[in-house]
């Protein structure tokens, strides 16, 4: 059972409206390696931990954190589209900047969520749980979660770059320090699970591997099915052929 604080973790109030940069900000939001992402990655991880302790603990607790950046990035992009302009011609008449960010801003912030965040990416795809891992083997799972918050943190250094809002950036450097956290607590993990003896490369170790030859004659393919139009396969001496 989860308890919800209305307080947010860090503040999520930009210095003022910016749509374009709100459709851009969805990215971190709703896209494959979005804090949707990791917070159901994490908490499908923690579920299906049949470890009590330690390490369900860790998933449990960092994919709840998650959801708190999932709030605060939802919260941030609902304030950037803050008195977006609905027409172009109304965006004309303020302001030429106001202009260009309406030319780059999500329509589907006005049409389907009424001026507020929505679960996409910053092209507009929809999330999906398919971007969710959660396999039962922790040793392959943290290590994916290791890349999941590199990448996150890769996609939140370059926004960073992207925008002159004081307020924006005062999230996004929150956002920074918690994903270099969280990649050494998987880290930190992987070599727990090593030292606690539960876990050892490749994955998985258990698996018996044998010694396949490396090594097979070159293939020598049927000749094709004739409803389906493929060149036909002709009989070519090798020695021959104005090819070799």
């Amino acid at each position: 059972m989860l308890s919800h604080l209305k307080d947010l973790q860090f503040e999520a109030k930009p210095d003022g409206p910016d749509a374009a940069f709100a459709r851009r900000l969805q990215e971190i939001l709703g896209g494959k390696w979005g804090e949707m992402t990791v917070a159901h990655q994490y908490l499908h991880q923690g579920w299906s931990c049949r470890l009590p302790g330690r390490y369900r603990d860790l998933l449990l607790g960092v994919g709840t954190e998650e959801l708190g950046h999932v709030e605060m990035i939802a919260t941030m992009i609902t304030r950037l589209l803050e008195n977006a302009p609905l027409m172009l011609e109304q965006a004309a008449e303020d302001n030429p900047m106001v202009t260009a960010g309406y030319a780059g801003a999500n329509p589907a912030h006005l049409v389907h969520g009424g001026g507020a965040a929505l679960p996409v990416d910053s092209a507009g795809v929809p999330w999906t749980g398919a971007y969710v891992t959660a396999s039962g083997n922790l040793l392959a799972d943290f290590q994916l979660n290791v890349t999941a918050e590199a990448q996150g943190r890769l996609q939140v250094a370059r926004l960073f770059q992207m925008t002159d809002d004081p307020g924006v950036k005062q999230l996004l450097r929150f956002l920074l320090a918690r994903d270099t956290m969280h990649q050494n607590l998987w880290l930190a993990a992987i070599e727990q699970l090593r030292e606690d003896g539960l876990a050892q490369m490749p994955v998985p170790e258990a698996f018996p591997d044998g010694s396949p030859r490396a090594h097979a004659p070159e293939p020598l393919l049927p000749p094709g099915d004739p409803r389906l139009y493929g060149t036909p396969a002709l009989e070519v001496d090798p020695v021959q052929s104005p090819l070799s």
